[in-house]
Formats: structure tokens, C-alpha cells, sequence
């Protein structure tokens, strides 16, 4: 299993936006998370396609876009042609969740499912064998710098259980001191915002990094 940071570049600062993500990729973040707020579904506006369409040609990274948006099956043409890779919807936010999953695919682009802290696995059980990731808010959606909600722990390992292979990704109060028992959980996705850029960018990368390849490595010899 692929052990993958993604930073959010909403704890980045915005006038040198191209600068600090070209320093995440270059310290081995595959990955880029672009958390896209409507105010609606969740209390803050973030950004939009505009800013994902500028930001395409200054990056390489594999372009995670976080849809926490109302109907976000409206827009899934919009930010592919902004330069979206994978394309992460609430099963809260849409009404007919497996059409959205399949439209996403039809779009050539990979598919994830993301639940609020309090939403059952039981919401994506019918639709795991469609997607690529899911993702498990560990905060309540909406603001950067909250806390880590200890119960999405066993929400994770559950869902590991369900399906072995698919890709887990974990959204939320992800710092330094708790990627052990994220990727012990069974997490191998992780997003990672202030942790990141908070500091010394590129050694908060490869620190984290190191850590969950650390932690993977440690597990996968358990289970051989």
C-alpha cells in the first residue's frame, strides 16, 4: 500500500501560493488537497476553479480537490477542466450519490466519497466498490486548526475491515504527533494543512512523510 501526504494549501499563504506548493512537491508530496467551500454546506467560501486552473501549471502533484459543496454533481465538469486528478464529494451533499460516483469515473477521473465525523460508514457501504478513496472528516468541516476527534479512529479501522484496498484518506487535526496511529489505523491518505505549512515547509514535509513510512512499514511486517 502507497503511503501519500497531501497538504492543504488553505493553511498556505496565498501571495506565495505557487512558491510554497512547488517547495511540498519538491520534498515528495504527491499529492495536493484544495479544499473547495460554498459556504452553504459548510459555514466558510474557500475558492474556486479559477484558482485550481492557475495553480495547475506551477504543479506536477496529483490534484486532490475536496468538493464541500451543495449538488457538487453541477461543477464535476467544471473542475476537471481546471485540472482536477481525483474528485472527493460529501454523501452528505448530493442526493443521488452512486450517479455522482459513476459521472466522476465516466469523467476519466478518480472518485472519492468523504463522511462527516457523525455520518455511519453504513451511508457508503452500497457505493465502496465504485470509489477509489474515501475520505473520514476527523473534524467537522468547515474551519482549519481544529482539533482531532478521537472517535474517527474505530470509524477508520471499520472501515479498513470493509475493504482492504481501497485508498483511506483522513482530513482533520493531522499533525506530527498522531500520523503513527492515523496509518496504524489503517490511513494512507493523510491531509495535513497547518502541520505542513506552519514553519519550515519543506521539512514539515518530508517529516511527515518519513512518518507514515515509518508507521507503514512497522505495520506491514505485522501482518506478513
Amino acid at each position: 500500500m502507497e503511503y501519500i501526504l497531501s497538504p492543504s494549501i488553505l493553511a498556505a499563504d496565498f501571495g506565495k501560493l505557487a512558491e510554497q506548493i512547488k517547495i511540498t512537491e519538491e520534498n515528495g508530496a504527491k499529492y495536493l488537497h484544495l479544499d473547495v467551500m460554498d459556504g452553504a454546506f459548510v459555514p466558510s467560501i474557500s475558492f474556486g476553479m479559477p484558482v485550481i486552473k492557475s495553480l495547475r501549471k506551477y504543479s506536477g502533484q496529483v490534484f486532490d480537490v475536496h468538493l464541500m459543496i451543495e449538488s457538487p454533481e453541477r461543477y464535476l465538469e467544471d473542475f476537471k477542466a481546471a485540472g482536477a486528478d481525483i474528485i472527493t464529494v460529501h454523501a452528505e451533499a448530493t442526493k443521488h450519490l452512486h450517479r455522482t460516483v459513476t459521472r466522476i469515473k465516466e469523467l476519466g477521473l478518480k472518485a472519492g466519497v468523504s463522511l462527516n465525523p457523525a455520518t455511519p460508514l453504513s451511508a457508503i457501504e452500497l457505493v465502496l466498490s465504485e470509489v477509489d478513496m474515501v475520505l473520514i472528516m476527523s473534524v467537522n468541516p468547515g474551519f482549519g486548526g481544529q482539533k482531532f476527534i478521537p472517535f474517527t479512529l474505530d470509524k477508520i479501522r471499520k472501515l479498513r475491515e470493509m475493504s482492504p484496498d481501497i485508498d483511506i484518506e483522513v482530513d482533520g487535526g493531522v499533525n506530527k504527533d498522531n500520523v503513527a496511529e492515523l496509518v496504524k489505523a489503517g490511513a494512507n491518505v493523510l491531509v495535513a494543512g497547518t502541520a505542513v505549512f506552519g514553519g519550515d515547509i519543506a521539512e514539515n514535509t518530508k517529516l511527515m512523510i518519513e512518518r507514515m513510512h515509518e508507521e507503514g512499514t512497522y505495520n506491514n511486517r505485522g501482518q506478513n
